[in-house]
Order: structure tokens, then C-alpha cells, then sequence
């Protein structure tokens, strides 16, 4: 930045020399300041200066552009370099988050802060702070040389320009300030409105109601394609008015110079310089306006952005943390287990006192609403323990040992996300495909009575499944997502109605592989099919405020 101030200052000095040459060589051989040129150029008449000094000029010209280019370069490459710190500390700080905090927001609102406010930041916000320092300096520079041509005009100048800008700063900074809430808001409603409307597109198509998503979304759409338009105009109007002043002051200074006795030759290097001089200053000074009104009217993104990145992660990083390492030999319990998810609600599970052996089969049974999968939740260390505690073998699970505690849980939900990609990525999930065991992965998906289907296709294991497994049927999704977990080969299986999917055949199949599993697997299972609990060595049912234990399948069905 201040290279680029130094070479614009040379190169708008450079042009009086430059321009007296051409219209008075004479008188510039014969002054002062130009005898040490003279003797180094070893020139003899005027015009032996003319070709030295335009090839002088030209220099000057040439490596400011290359030096002004290269200022662009660093800026924009810094600035994009720290919004890709931003949005990759943004997604690692909410992935690390509690469950219980990703339950809790809509997921539209981390999308567009990581994606689209995101950039938001760096055009409004990083960009503009750089070209506005940058713009300072370069002034800072220009104005120096003006005030040594012509203080008086110099002066005239830069406080017109700088009470006209200041009057539209004032007149505009809070319309900007409303369009920048305008446009954080409603670019996360627009997301949101494409998610529920591309996730839901079976029900609209069936439902025809895609009138009804089109007219959520250009609700949203419109104020945010119109507060980023005004804000645009505000950023780029002034130009023109400061363009129309800058000819109206240098027109009236040629026109006092023309009169004056000395005629206008011999003030035509200084009203060049002035020229050049305005030409460089009106851009600078329309750079330092926009990159003013681009912070304002990125500051509600800004406050967004920095809202995320203040999430806190410390106990969390897997590289900066030491976990407690848990052993799982002989049983779990649940003492005095409760559960709500504020002191405002009331408790989803409570009072529950429940022990399992490792190596059991233990089912869970209840009304919707009852806690089942909020108590397996809690068992999986994702929601924290409101009252009681679980212990294994003993120990309680506590913050510090629990990511330790998740190192023995499979888990098979009753809605399996599959990525876009491989079954063979899908079912190794979240594994590099370079450290993939294709034999692991090929043991689980026979276990979940799904490697015969996958080995018919013509790509195998390498059939791609579309988003969120839209090729495949709901019962096959289902069977990848218990492949997905008995390739961790965890010791403890918990199955969300996993098998709600399948038909009977297909979901006695892979309850028979299941039970067939090592002896030391504990496995969890939650169903509404009481057959799929009829393997089970303990099963129990859940009630609002009790878990009420039968020790057999053949219990249950005489009650």
C-alpha cells in the first residue's frame, strides 16, 4: 500500500517536467532543479531532454499500473484467504457443537452464515477494509503532491470533495443499516424456503402447492434483491456528481491561469499535474465512499459470522484434548435418570432406575411421546443428563470421559442420512475411501441381508445413491444404514426403529443376523413391532414418568 502511495506520487510529479518540455524547454533546461539532470543526461540543448523525460513519464506510468495491479492482487487474494478461515472455523465449530444446540436452530441459518454471508463478509466487510487502508494512504500520498503544486487549489479541493461525500454518508448510513438487517434476515429465509421446498418435492408434487412455495420464496426473495440493489446504487452514485465538480474546477482553473499574466503556457505543466492529479484523487476517494458504505451494509452478516465463530468448542477439539478412557465388562445403569430440555418444559423422561448386562438384547417399548428415543439419546451421550446419571461398569459418564463412551455405540436411526456418493462410501461413513476395508464392508452389508442386492447391480459396491438415497428403495436405505453400523464394529448396537422399513421377511432376515452377532454385543433396540422384539432377553416399556422392565418377550404378550 504504501509503495503503490510512493509510485502514484512520482508519477503525477513526473508529468510537470514532462509537459514543460514540450511547451517550454527552454525555460525548464535553465531552472534549478533540473542542472543535476542536465549533467547526468550530459545534454547539450533542450530538446536533447525531450526523450529521456517521456521516457521518464512513461516509466512512471507503467510501474504504477504494475505496482496498482499487484496491490489489487495481495488485497483480494488476503481478503478471500481470511474468509476461507472464517467459513472452515464456522463449519468445525458447529460440528463440534452439542446435540442439544443443533436440535435447537434451524439448520438454514449455519448454511447461509457459512455460505452466503459468509462471502457477504469478505465482498463488504474484508475487501473494502484493505481498499479503504489502501485508499487512505494512497490519498494521503496524492493530496502531498497537490499541496506542493498548489496548496490553495489542493485545499479547495479536497475540502469540497470531502464535505460532499460527508453529506451523503449522513443522509445514507441509516438506510444502509436497515438494508444490511434486510439482507442477513432474508437470505436465510431464502435458503430455508429452498431447503423445505426441494426436501418436501414429493408431498408438493402430489399436493400441487408449488404456488404456495414459489410465493414463500419470492416473499423473501424480492426485499433481498432490492435492499442489495439500493445498497448498490448508494455505494456507486456520488461518482458522477464528484466527476461533474472535478471537470467544473479544473475548467475554472484554466480559465484563471489563461488570464493571468504569464499566460497559459507556461501554466500548462502545473494545470496538467492538477489534472492528472484530480483523475487519480476522485477514484480514490469514490474507492474509500464504497468500501465506507460496503462495511455498513455488511455489518448484520458481520454480527452473524462472528456470533458462530464465538461458539465455544475448547472441551471438544479431539486434538487439544486428552478424553478419559471408559471400559465396558460387565453392565450399564440408569440411576434416577431425568431428562427436559429447559427448566421451562417439562421432563421427557424421569425417574428411571434400569440396568443392562453387557452381551443382553434389551427392547423398548411405549406410547410416541414416551421417551424412548430421547432416553437412548441420553444413553449415546448426545443430550446431557438433567438429573441421575449413567453408569458403566461403575463409572459415571460424565463430559469428560463421554466422547470415550461413544467409541462403543453403533447407532441405526429410523431415517438414515446416505450421502451422494458410493454404498461403499455410505456404509464406511465418514472414512477416507483410501483406508476403506472393502472386506469389512462387505461382511456388513452381508449381515444386513444386503450384499447379494448390491452384488447383481453392474457397479457393485461403487452404485452411487443419489441425495439422501433417492435411488434406492426405503427398506434398502434402511439396510446400508445397519451395514453403516456394524461395520464400526462397536460393542454396543442401538437400533431406532431401524427396522421399520422392511418388510417382514427382510427385517426377520436381518433380526436373525443380528441375534446371530458375537455374544459380548450388547444390542438396544426400539420398536412398535413386538415381534421384533421376541429374541430379546429384557423388555422395557416406558411411560411418562416410569420404565416399567418384563424380563421376556412371552411376558409382554400374556400382559
Amino acid at each position: 500500500m504504501i509503495v503503490s502511495s510512493l509510485a502514484e506520487v512520482i508519477s503525477i510529479g513526473s508529468i510537470i517536467p514532462f509537459l514543460a518540455v514540450l511547451t517550454s524547454p527552454e525555460q525548464l533546461f535553465k531552472h534549478d532543479l533540473m542542472q543535476p539532470v542536465v549533467s547526468l543526461l550530459g545534454a547539450e540543448l533542450p530538446e536533447h531532454l525531450l526523450l529521456p523525460l517521456t521516457l521518464a513519464f512513461v516509466l512512471a506510468a507503467i510501474c504504477s499500473g504494475i505496482i496498482r495491479l499487484l496491490l489489487l492482487y495481495a488485497t483480494t487474494r488476503l481478503s478471500y484467504a481470511i474468509g476461507a478461515d472464517l467459513s472452515i472455523d464456522i463449519y468445525r465449530r458447529t460440528l463440534y457443537q452439542e446435540y442439544s444446540v443443533h436440535v435447537s436452530r434451524n439448520s438454514s441459518e449455519v448454511i447461509n452464515s457459512i455460505i452466503v454471508k459468509t462471502n457477504t463478509v469478505i465482498g463488504s466487510i474484508l475487501n473494502p477494509i484493505l481498499v479503504l487502508v489502501s485508499s487512505i494512504i494512497l490519498l494521503l500520498g496524492i493530496l502531498t503532491i497537490l499541496f506542493k503544486i498548489n496548496a490553495a487549489v489542493a485545499f479547495l479541493a479536497s475540502a469540497g470533495f470531502g464535505i460532499a461525500y460527508w453529506i451523503v454518508i449522513a443522509y445514507t448510513a441509516k438506510r444502509l443499516k436497515v438494508n444490511s438487517q434486510c439482507i442477513a434476515n432474508e437470505s436465510t429465509q431464502m435458503i430455508k424456503f429452498l431447503q423445505e421446498g426441494l426436501g418436501g418435492i414429493r408431498d408438493i408434487l402430489i399436493d400441487g402447492s408449488q404456488k404456495f412455495y414459489c410465493k414463500l420464496y419470492r416473499k423473501a426473495d424480492l426485499p433481498f434483491r432490492r435492499a442489495s440493489g439500493d445498497n448498490q446504487f448508494i455505494n456507486g452514485s456520488p461518482r458522477f456528481i464528484m466527476e461533474a465538480i472535478g471537470i467544473v474546477l479544473i475548467a475554472t482553473l484554466a480559465y484563471f491561469l489563461s488570464v493571468h499574466e504569464e499566460g497559459i503556457i507556461t501554466a500548462i505543466p502545473t494545470l496538467g499535474a492538477l489534472a492528472l492529479g484530480a483523475q487519480r484523487l476522485l477514484p480514490v476517494l469514490q474507492q474509500s465512499y464504497s468500501s465506507y458504505t460496503s462495511i455498513n451494509a455488511g455489518s448484520a452478516s458481520l454480527s452473524d459470522v462472528v456470533e458462530l465463530l464465538d461458539q465455544s468448542v475448547l472441551m471438544k477439539l479431539e486434538d487439544k484434548f486428552s478424553y478419559t478412557p471408559v471400559e465396558f465388562k460387565k453392565e450399564i445403569e440408569f440411576k434416577n435418570l431425568g431428562f427436559r430440555y429447559s427448566e421451562n418444559l417439562p421432563y421427557v423422561v424421569k425417574g428411571i432406575n434400569l440396568k443392562i448386562k453387557k452381551g443382553s438384547k434389551v427392547g423398548f417399548v411405549g406410547a410416541t411421546g414416551s421417551g424412548k428415543s430421547t432416553l437412548l439419546d441420553i444413553f449415546m451421550g448426545l443430550l446431557p443428563i438433567t438429573e441421575g446419571e449413567v453408569l458403566v461398569d461403575q463409572s459415571s459418564i460424565t463430559f469428560l470421559n463421554n466422547r470415550s463412551w461413544q467409541l462403543h455405540i453403533s447407532h441405526v436411526p429410523q431415517h438414515i442420512f446416505l450421502a451422494d456418493s458410493s454404498i461403499e462410501e455410505n456404509i464406511a461413513f465418514g472414512i477416507p475411501q483410501s483406508d476403506i476395508d472393502r472386506d469389512r464392508v462387505r461382511i456388513a452389508a452381508e449381515k444386513a441381508q444386503m450384499s447379494q442386492l448390491i452384488e447383481q447391480w453392474p457397479d457393485g459396491y461403487q452404485t452411487i445413491v443419489g441425495e439422501q438415497g433417492i435411488r434406492l428403495s426405503g427398506g434398502q436405505r434402511q439396510r446400508i444404514g445397519i451395514a453403516r453400523a456394524l461395520y464400526k464394529q462397536a460393542d454396543i448396537l442401538i437400533l431406532d426403529e431401524a427396522t421399520s422399513a422392511l418388510d417382514n421377511e427382510t427385517e426377520s432376515k436381518v433380526m436373525e443376523a443380528i441375534n446371530k452377532l458375537d455374544n459380548d454385543l450388547t444390542v438396544l433396540i426400539i420398536a412398535h413391532r413386538l415381534t421384533t422384539l421376541k429374541e430379546c432377553d429384557q423388555i422395557v416399556s416406558l411411560g411418562q414418568d416410569y420404565a416399567f422392565s418384563v424380563d421376556r418377550y412371552q411376558d409382554i404378550i400374556h400382559d
